[in-house]
């Protein structure tokens, strides 16, 4: 009785034990992934803060602010900012600056996608707390109003996105070169030269190495990074005792106020240095998608905090009585003993911080790619076991050469500091503007609390972010022309890809003209099911008409294909496919939607008879509501949501196409030999395609179905039988002969360049080359 009343003790006992094991398992894989970046940090910290006029306050005090600076810059940032706050605006458990803008775009219409409907807002993971947790406020009108606005915070979020991008040159081209210039500590005869031709082979492997995914090696990278925090805790300590150990008086802010007295103008411009701190800190928040909340929490405060703080406690006693050793600070202040060793392990740790942060800019690029905001790349997913690793071939190798520029151009750690604290400073200050957003629009708070973390974050980062920008001329320029090229590219893309959308809803068929071709659609209906892709969530594409005057020939099933994404990180499979209904049921004619998130894998191997057996269940839907009489009988019909992993809902039988059917009505396939045979040899020539499950549907007389749905369900299995053709547009845009001189060139020259050279969209959307129809249309925009 009492096992019935609830859960014992034992039980709760056995719970918790499991959930701080879940949280130890998490917080333990989170160093190799997160943190390489942010602990590799002291490598170069002191280097670049001393750099410039500083070297003139070569004395304790200065020494002791320095430290002040950053032990207060980590304690305000990564600790409170980050680890307090931030990390609670995840979207369904997805972190980074897209998913603050996917969160903001679902609470209030922000979203410049053009495709969205009401029946996205019915997913489970559109809204926090379902949709009464949307709030009003006088903000959310204030931007919904004004559409610059929204092309403003847009722009936001993509400079911060490029920042990122940037991010992925410069990581691997300061922590390889940092780690590799140790060996000038205990080979005095070694060259600058020869440093950066070694710290060059080893990121030319590292970006070699990336297609084999990094699930390979990840099970190293969690040791590596903890070792190396260990070794420089240990270090940090050591140094500490045995230098000075007065330099815990510097944990007081009061130190600041003496640094700046005696620095001035001079240690303002020092900060951009100071801020190389807290560089990787943005990644706790960017990969928050494969880890918890509270896992990373852990780490940072169990073990990342105190080794960090320990190191650069100890780096700082080391330089208050070492002054002539400020250009390798961090190499110079080990113990002679542990020297190679620890040389070792921040190599290997240096490459692990370059690995996450590469992984990160493919992330970053794959969410571009679904906002409609990135031309057409190569994906390719690693890890069959853990979900979102991804690499990007294009993108990786043009990393790899911007990273071989940077490194071989600027030839010092210190310069390359310079660009790297932008890039990360300003990552951050977008960061805390869209949190503050999210704060009144997402969790309701009041405006003022928004305002008042806005100001204090805002006004810190705003100082470092200037420090930063009096460093362009020394290297500080490089972020911000990677950002402005990434940007141009990214807005000219989005910019093109909306107005061919423009023009496509403007151009669209009547539904009159539809219907009074009758059933047959004024042409002849051969065997078969054509896919038509389009845009459209709604009516008919210019693209139909145009293929129908020129070949009054279509396929007896036509069903409008459109592919979009959704602003959520996931979007659950079996809320993916909305199927519709266009015209009446003798046009045999319907609308499958296909919805994902931004984080979501495009890659329906089984499409094909995911739709067939979607659309058949969507007859029988339609007509178990239709004699009930709640079914909407207008032209477009209604959007509804099928469930592809319930089999239940639908008569048709989908078989293996080797398995021997029982009495079941069986369909003879249309195509000639001639087809048959070059499809067998383009099955031969193409594995990806000769791995798809062959099925073949059926419809068992057994069970009594309507007349009229029967005979439906008949069709759609004769077209499925016969063959299934992909009709997708080979548009060319053009600008209007009446535009202005910049829009010819931004769609005449640059879209159409990017377009060229992009992937197709056939191939985007995994099609089969044989299937394949592809028809000519000309777009003046």
């Amino acid at each position: 009785m009492d096992r019935e009343r609830g859960p014992t003790s034992d039980d709760q006992r056995v719970h918790w034990k499991n959930y701080y094991k879940n949280l130890l398992l998490l917080a333990y894989q989170s160093f190799g992934v997160v943190y390489g970046d942010l602990s590799t940090s002291p490598l170069y910290v002191y280097k670049s803060s001393f750099s410039g006029k500083m070297y003139k306050y070569q004395n304790e005090q200065t020494v002791f602010g320095l430290f002040s600076l950053i032990f207060w810059t980590l304690t305000l940032i990564p600790l409170l900012k980050y680890v307090v706050i931030v990390l609670s605006a995840d979207d369904n458990g997805e972190g980074g600056t897209f998913a603050l803008y996917s969160l903001l775009c679902r609470h209030a219409k922000l979203s410049l996608l053009p495709n969205q409907q009401a029946a996205d807002e019915e997913l489970s993971t559109y809204y926090r707390n379902g949709p009464q947790s949307v709030i009003t406020s006088p903000l959310k009108r204030f931007l919904e109003r004004h559409k610059k606005l929204r092309t403003c915070l847009l722009l936001i979020v993509l400079f911060g996105a490029c920042m990122v991008i940037g991010d992925g040159v410069l990581t691997p081209a300061i922590s390889v070169l940092s780690s590799i210039s140790g060996l000038q500590v205990r080979a005095k005869e070694l060259y600058n030269g020869e440093v950066v031709l070694v710290a060059c082979l080893v990121l030319v492997g590292l970006f070699s190495l990336q297609h084999r995914g990094t699930q390979r090696v990840a099970f190293m990278f969690a040791p590596i990074v903890i070792i190396w925090l260990l070794c420089i805790g240990v270090i940090g300590l050591y140094n500490t005792i045995h230098w000075n150990p007065k330099i815990y008086h510097a944990l007081s802010p009061l130190y600041i106020i003496k640094f700046f007295q005696q620095t001035g103008k001079d240690g303002w411009i020092s900060l951009g240095g100071v801020l190389l701190s807290i560089t990787g800190t943005e990644a706790m928040f960017a990969d928050l998608g494969h880890f918890t909340q509270a896992s990373i929490r852990v780490a940072f405060v169990g073990v990342i905090y105190p080794c960090l703080v320990l190191q650069y406690m100890g780096q700082a006693a080391f330089l208050s009585k070492n002054f002539n050793n400020i250009s390798t600070s961090f190499y110079a202040s080990i113990p002679q003993p542990v020297f190679w060793p620890v040389f070792v392990v921040s190599t290997l740790a240096a490459i692990v911080a370059s690995q996450a942060v590469i992984s990160a800019t493919f992330s970053i690029v794959k969410q571009c790619l679904a906002l409609g905001c990135f031309p057409r790349v190569k994906v390719v997913h690693t890890s069959r076991w853990i979900y979102g690793r991804i690499y990007i071939p294009e993108i990786n190798w043009i990393l790899m050469v911007l990273c071989l520029a940077v490194t071989i151009g600027f030839r010092d750690t210190t310069l390359i500091g310079n660009a790297y604290g932008i890039a990360c400073m300003t990552v951050m200050f977008v960061t805390t503007w869209l949190i503050a957003l999210v704060m009144v629009l997402v969790w309701g708070k009041n405006i003022i609390f928004s305002l008042l973390l806005l100001l204090f974050f805002g006004s810190i980062e705003a100082v470092y972010l200037s420090s930063s920008f009096m460093k362009v001329p020394q290297g500080g320029w490089a972020p911000l022309v990677l950002s402005l090229v990434f940007m141009v590219i990214m807005y000219v893309w989005h910019y093109g890809t909306r107005r061919k959308y423009l023009f496509d809803l403007q151009n669209k068929v009547s539904m009159k003209w539809i219907l009074t071709l009758g059933p047959s659609l004024g042409i002849v209906r051969v065997p078969g099911i054509g896919l038509i892709y389009t845009e459209l969530v709604t009516g008919v594409p210019a693209i139909f008409s145009h293929f129908i005057t020129n070949l009054p020939a279509f396929h007896q099933v036509l069903v409008f294909v459109c592919v979009k994404s959704v602003p959520v990180p996931f979007v659950p499979p079996d809320e993916r496919y909305l199927i519709g209904r266009i015209g009446p049921r003798a046009y045999r004619m319907y609308r499958c939607i296909v919805r994902y998130g931004y984080k979501d894998v495009q890659t329906d191997e089984n499409f094909e008879n995911l739709l067939a057996l979607s659309i058949a269940k969507f007859i029988q839907m339609e007509a178990e509501e239709a004699s009930s009489g709640s079914y909407d009988t207008s032209p477009e019909g209604r959007m509804a949501v099928i469930r592809t992993s319930d089999t239940t809902g639908t008569t048709l039988v989908m078989r293996d196409a080797d398995q021997h059917a029982g009495e079941s009505t069986m369909i003879r396939s249309s195509k000639s030999e001639t087809l048959q045979s070059l499809q067998s040899l383009y099955e031969q020539e193409s594995p990806s395609v000769s791995r798809r499950r062959r099925v073949r549907f059926e419809l068992p007389e057994t069970e009594y179905i309507d007349p009229q749905v029967k005979e439906e369900l008949l069709a759609l299995v004769e077209a499925k039988q016969a063959g299934v053709a992909y009709i997708l547009g080979h548009s060319y845009i053009k600008a209007r002969k009446t535009s202005s001189f910049m829009k010819k060139f931004v769609i005449d020259v640059a879209y159409s360049f990017l377009r060229k050279n992009c992937r197709g969209p056939a191939v985007a959307l995994s099609i089969p080359h044989i299937s394949l129809i592809e028809v000519g249309m000309i777009y003046y925009v």
